[in-house]
């Protein structure tokens, strides 16, 4: 196994391009949330009934994402597996890039960014968003100090109990943003407490995706080498990820099912929803969960580099339709304001909400993504964080033993 060495990104023309693209979609999304702030949300899809659109939805899956994303760190340093240490900056820079992202959208989202001022001055510990301010700004201080002791001279001793802390500090973070629809038991849809453990799991699925889409794509844009056996074994923990989303899923849906009170929603999602049903079936089970778990784990295709690509697409795009159903599928359907009891009025009692994303909405859930995507960039051009090579012979010690045995 040889020494890796991190070296920063080249300045480049193609560099300059991308970053200028960026700027233009953030651009663009510092316009849309001020043309929903200065008109109000009447120019938007959502209503007294949805009142977290789509920006909650990119928001929603890049916070959780960044908390998965810094899973490839943890197995390197915590967990001891040589094989991902070289990658563990990189995991790292991405965490905090996409929880900026997300934080970035739902600020912007907020119609009065200003009172993010008393939301961080006077804290009602009774709300899980208000635990939830502690956790996110937590997580970046973490995540910077483990980046820190791990470039750090003479700093390596601390780079596992530093790993462990933001290990479990990850944890909390994802299951604080599971709670917040866990412990909203005013809807049917969300009142489970397995969405803890669901948004864990998604969170590892949905961020090792988006790092292995963007670290290929880095290398291959800046010449470096990434292994076959490298990529594969990501695929295959890719694969593990993906399974254990649709067991959580399952376990939710089923136990909503056993429950009387929640099966007209579980109806609702499951069979009678429309949009919201295809995007369950056909979005997330078929093609963000079953599909990317046969492509890594079939012998035609488990080896190829362009099926491990695909799946990780398909994950980060069934994970995203999830999130759609979880939180716009989940407003859709009624409150039920007197259990047990037939409410009718004319505001629209027990029907179901309509909802339709508009431009600005998908333009400012974009720019979270774009603002992301610029900090990663910037950060590896200002930091040694990606490695000369990421060639399997480089980065794991018992490839060449392995290569001769097979041989």
């Amino acid at each position: 196994m040889q020494r890796t060495v991190y070296r920063e990104l080249g300045l480049s023309t193609g560099f300059v391009a991308v970053l200028a693209l960026l700027g233009a979609v953030i651009a663009g999304a510092l316009g849309a949330a001020w043309y929903m702030e200065h008109n109000g949300h009447i120019v938007t899809g959502m209503n007294n009934q949805i009142v977290w659109g789509t920006p909650h939805v990119f928001a929603v899956f890049l916070i959780v994402s960044a908390s998965g994303i810094l899973n490839v760190a943890s197995v390197g340093s915590v967990f001891n597996r040589v094989v991902y240490k070289p990658m563990a900056r990189m995991s790292g820079l991405l965490a905090i890039a996409l929880l900026m992202g997300g934080l970035a959208v739902l600020v912007l989202d907020l119609g009065r960014p200003d009172r993010l001022i008393v939301a961080m001055t006077f804290f009602n510990f009774k709300s899980i968003f208000a635990w939830n301010i502690f956790l996110y700004t937590g997580f970046l201080g973490i995540v910077a100090a483990y980046l820190f002791v791990q470039m750090g001279r003479g700093l390596g001793r601390y780079t596992k109990p530093v790993g462990w802390l933001a290990f479990v500090w990850r944890l909390a973070l994802t299951t604080g943003t599971g709670s917040i629809f866990g412990w909203l038991v005013a809807r049917q849809a969300y009142d489970a407490a397995i969405m803890a453990p669901l948004f864990i799991a998604m969170s590892l699925s949905f961020g090792l995706a988006i790092f292995i889409l963007f670290v290929i794509a880095t290398c291959a844009a800046t010449g470096r080498e990434f292994g076959s056996d490298l990529l594969g074994r990501l695929g295959r923990l890719l694969g593990i990820f993906a399974a254990a989303v649709l067991y959580f899923t399952a376990v939710q849906h089923l136990t909503a099912l056993y429950a009387a009170e929640h099966g007209g929603v579980e109806r609702f999602i499951l069979f009678d929803g429309g949009i919201y049903t295809m995007l369950f079936w056909v979005g997330q089970v078929l093609l963000g969960g079953l599909v990317p778990i046969l492509l890594v784990y079939m012998p035609v295709t488990g080896t190829s580099r362009g099926a491990v690509l695909l799946a990780s697409a398909l994950v980060i795009a069934g994970g995203f339709a999830q999130i759609y159903v979880i939180i716009i599928g989940g407003q859709a359907f009624p409150l039920v304001l007197f259990p047990g009891f037939e409410v009718a009025s004319s505001f629209q009692d027990g029907v179901i909400a309509s909802y339709q994303p508009s431009l600005p909405e998908i333009m400012l859930g974009l720019g979270g993504v774009a603002l992301a995507l610029a900090v990663a960039l910037f950060g590896m051009k200002v930091l040694r964080l990606l490695p000369t090579t990421l060639a399997d012979d480089a980065v794991d010690p018992h490839h060449e033993r392995a290569q001769a045995s097979v041989s």
